[in-house]
């Protein structure tokens, strides 16, 4: 590297002589010794493949920080491959999770060797995908469970899952998840806003920087599908040769949902479309993959793959479904519904937040140990006894209704605390009464106007607010409906908000927090879903 430090690399060549071009793959999660068999498909097909330890970790030396180690390391690194005898100075990268994360940073300095990128679930932003979100909650039980896997001190046990998130304050949780202070834990807490620390480090805000052709793969149910989404839509407004892919998968593709089934086509060969985009761009090859529409999305409910030429689609009509009530929405027995007009005069919904006991995540796009974080389609009537959720339920729908796209919710709501959390879900009803979640968000009450700048509220006062709940492509069938769950917590995806005030990384106290939501003709609270016509 730059600065004298040694990486660790494996090197896997064709069994010919001669120069190759190169896939390189730069995990902080151990190369091993032996070339994985994804990988080896790609040597099978005339192809070298280095597959590297980022710094600081397992055989590589220096200090691991993920905040601003790559973007230069992978830099010299496809500089190093480009001087070596084997190498044809072509290089591809590949790799999923932070091995993608790894190829948009390294993917600032427009390498000339770098011909093209293939990130899987792997986003593009640091702060509204990785640490925190769309609407400034931490993203507590994905970040937590990544570290209690891969940072633990020696010798420390893994401590439980359940017992960890509610370490207070959460300044302490990452003593209490590892065994040790983990500075990228605590550099992100000391930043809870999106302020300049964020943009020197998120690909997002360098997106002018990427030059090189990128095919990107996600899944409906995976942490980052929404930040793939924005950073194809970024791409392709300066280039036509980008291409997209989302499936209906977690955040690892080749793990099946306990209780869903999206039939036998829910597949698609991702090494044989990556092989294609790899032989496009450093053999000089015109393949099936160019030859296609840019965007490959399975449409859930009626469970086929179809092909599109824009993100978000441009024949999208943003259709209003409105919050109705008699004030007695709470839980799934109450009577919220959802109509196309609001209600001219109506009492508002209330409920009583207390973080002590939030609302439970049950499953959803979280991350990254099923086996201890459960994600993807979950049954919801469970958390929808709760007092604290506000259930508002479309009736039986008279045909199909496809909705994909970015879900929003306009709601108009007080508080009795100075910051609090709202929470927004969209659920698949079948006439069977299984309520499928698709997608969710939450908006941090004091960044109501934005990520940049904390602003607490007056209690009482009326916000009118815009969850961002997600992204999502799911035709609601005939006889299902369509439902809105709001409520304060989704908790460990998000961390609770203890309704203080004060800074909640060091907060210790946790207060309960009542709220109100309005929806009558002056409040006209909705979701705006994005509908396909047929």
């Amino acid at each position: 590297m730059h600065d004298g430090v040694q990486l660790a690399a494996n090197i896997f060549l064709p069994s010919e002589a001669g120069r190759f071009p190169i896939l390189l793959a730069r995990t902080p999660y151990n190369k091993g010794d032996d070339l994985f068999p994804n990988y080896r498909f790609f040597v099978e097909h005339g192809y070298g493949v280095v597959i590297e330890d980022v710094r600081g970790r397992y055989e590589s030396e220096g200090t691991f920080d993920p905040f601003t180690q790559e973007p230069k390391d992978g830099d010299d690194t496809l500089n190093w491959i480009a001087r070596q005898a084997w190498s044809d100075g072509k290089i591809g990268m590949l790799g999923g999770s932070y091995l993608g994360i790894a190829q948009w940073k390294a993917a600032w300095f427009r390498n000339p060797h770098l011909k093209a990128i293939a990130p899987v679930v792997s986003g593009y932003d640091d702060y509204r995908d990785r640490f925190y979100s769309t609407g400034g909650a931490f993203q507590l039980g994905h970040r937590l469970l990544w570290m209690a896997e891969n940072l633990r001190a020696p010798d420390f046990a893994m401590p439980e899952f359940d017992r960890f998130v509610r370490t207070l304050p959460l300044r302490q949780a990452d003593v209490a998840t590892t065994g040790q202070r983990c500075e990228t834990f605590q550099k992100a807490l000391d930043h809870p806003t999106e302020d300049a620390f964020w943009q020197n480090v998120s690909t997002r805000a360098h997106i002018g920087q990427i030059s090189v052709p990128v095919f990107s793969v996600g899944g409906w149910y995976d942490n980052y599908v929404e930040s793939d989404l924005a950073a194809f839509q970024a791409l392709r407004k300066n280039s036509g040769v980008h291409r997209i892919l989302i499936g209906p998968w977690p955040h690892n593709m080749s793990i099946k949902f306990a209780n869903v089934d999206f039939g036998k086509e829910s597949g698609a060969p991702i090494r044989r479309m990556q092989l294609q985009w790899f032989d496009q761009w450093l053999k000089s090859k015109d393949t099936l993959l160019m030859s296609r529409p840019p965007v490959q999305i399975f449409v859930m409910g009626v469970n086929r793959w179809r092909e599109e030429h824009e993100w978000p689609l441009a024949r999208t009509r943003i259709t209003p479904l409105y919050f109705r009530s008699q004030g007695r929405a709470n839980t799934l027995n109450g009577d919220g519904t959802l109509g196309p007009r609001p209600s001219r005069i109506a009492p508002p919904d209330r409920f009583a937040f207390d973080p002590r006991n939030p609302a439970p995540t049950a499953g959803g796009a979280v991350c990254c140990n099923p086996r201890i974080f459960p994600w993807g389609p979950m049954d919801q009537r469970r958390v929808e006894q709760r007092s604290d959720v506000l259930v508002f339920s479309s009736p039986p729908l008279t045909k199909d209704l496809e909705v994909t796209g970015q879900t929003q919710v306009v709601l108009y709501a007080s508080t009795s605390a100075p910051d609090t959390d709202f929470t927004a879900k969209l659920v698949d009803v079948f006439p069977n009464g299984e309520a499928r979640n698709l997608s969710d968000g939450i908006l941090r009450l004091r960044y109501r106007s934005s990520l940049g700048k904390a602003e607490l509220a007056h209690p009482g006062e009326i916000y009118k607010l815009t969850i961002d709940a997600g992204v999502t492509s799911n035709v609601f069938l005939k006889g299902h409906r369509v439902r809105i769950e709001i409520s304060s917590s989704n908790f460990p995806r998000f961390d609770r908000n203890p309704n203080t005030g004060r800074s909640i990384a060091d907060e210790t106290t946790l207060r309960s927090a009542f709220q109100t939501i309005y929806h009558d003709a002056a409040h006209p609270s909705r979701v705006l879903l994005p509908v396909i016509p047929n």
